[in-house]
């Protein structure tokens, strides 16, 4: 940050995230007022980019430090996530006829109306990565498919030298684009695919469960390499299920290609935990830059929060206690700032029963040891 008060804004936010449990409104906090938290976010030019290649190379320096054993695969998740949105704003409403009205980034996608996220997610045994995002922009700019070949352009080499890269992805995304470009990097996709979904042949694949054993090799509609295809059927609410297929690149047997595809689900238990404990749809920024801002530093709390659960000894487990550990470990001085302001307004009450509160500086280190000398 290029001005002290600047980092100190930024020490408030991360703060912010970090004790509000997913509450992470600048009227919150205690350190900052909500006016100051705003012209951070929306008007002062602070270097974003600069901030999010910091934090990636942050990453690229832990797993050197800390490496992964080279036999782990890396696991590339990638899922579309909604964050809701109410209320009316002019820089980020839904589309209108206005032709000044600058380019809506809150728009409505499968009946929900909010902020829609394609996110890239890795997991590398133990490390959990939220590693960049990019925001649907509505019909006629790049779909979330289109969007999912651009996040995966932006692994490092240096990442995925040596190792077993496989991309995992919801239904919405086993597309033929998104298969190829999986395809084209030699790494393995592991994705779900529709029940109406064609074969060459001219059947479905919701055709094959009775006729087929799981773990077989088709060729579909429009794709010229064979995928390995496997299913299972999903338990849904009033004792029904429904019938579900997994696609992959590679040739898995059936019974681990299922395993595997339910691994998927660790990027949902992460938009839960970003959502719920470090407030990223608590965005309430009135600039697009300001709502990018909020995104990137609420997914920084968490992946701060991530590396002092990985630190903590015992294992912590438990997202609200690693993130006041992680508060107390990182950002001593809010605590701090807290404690004062905690003691301000309950002095009144030492003083009903006859206690007043005295805080005063301790000598300096020098002044000690004179003292002893």
């Amino acid at each position: 940050m290029p001005s002290v008060y600047q980092k100190a804004s930024l020490k408030a936010v991360l703060g912010l995230f970090l004790d509000t449990q997913g509450h992470a409104l600048s009227e919150h906090t205690q350190v900052k007022s909500p006016s100051s938290l705003s012209r951070f976010f929306n008007r002062y030019r602070w270097s974003t980019r600069h901030v999010i290649r910091t934090t990636r190379q942050a990453i690229l320096d832990q797993l050197t430090t800390h490496p992964v054993r080279k036999d782990v695969p890396v696991r590339l998740l990638i899922d579309l996530s909604t964050l809701k949105k109410t209320g009316t704003f002019w820089q980020l409403s839904t589309p209108t006829d206005d032709d000044e009205a600058p380019e809506p980034w809150v728009r409505m996608l499968n009946g929900k109306r909010g902020l829609h996220l394609v996110v890239l997610y890795i997991v590398m045994g133990r490390r959990r990565i939220p590693w960049s995002f990019r925001v649907w922009r509505g019909k006629g700019q790049p779909s979330p498919n289109q969007l999912a070949c651009k996040l995966l352009a932006s692994i490092p080499k240096s990442l995925v030298t040596g190792r077993t890269v496989i991309v995992q992805a919801d239904t919405e995304f086993g597309t033929v684009d998104f298969l190829g470009a999986v395809r084209q990097r030699n790494w393995r996709a592991v994705v779900g695919v529709k029940t109406s979904r064609l074969l060459r042949d001219g059947r479905k694949l919701k055709d094959l469960p009775g006729n087929a054993k799981r773990g077989l090799q088709v060729y579909l509609k429009d794709i010229d390499y064979p995928l390995t295809i496997s299913w299972f059927w999903l338990k849904r609410a009033g004792n029904k299920r429904e019938l579900r297929f997994v696609a992959s690149t590679h040739p898995y047997s059936g019974v681990y290609l299922i395993r595997l595809g339910r691994k998927r689900w660790a990027i949902e238990g992460f938009f839960k935990t970003a959502k719920h404990q470090f407030g990223l749809h608590c965005f309430g920024q009135s600039t697009k830059i300001g709502v990018y801002r909020w995104l990137i530093l609420s997914l920084i709390a968490y992946l701060l929060a991530h590396w002092v659960d990985l630190w903590a000894w015992p294992p912590v487990l438990d997202w609200k206690a690693t993130a006041k550990l992680t508060l107390k470990k990182l950002l001593p001085s809010i605590l701090w700032a807290q404690l004062l302001r905690h003691i301000e307004h309950t002095a009144d009450i030492a003083a009903h029963y006859g206690f007043d509160i005295v805080i005063k500086s301790r000598p300096d280190r020098a002044y000690q040891e004179w003292c002893k000398i």
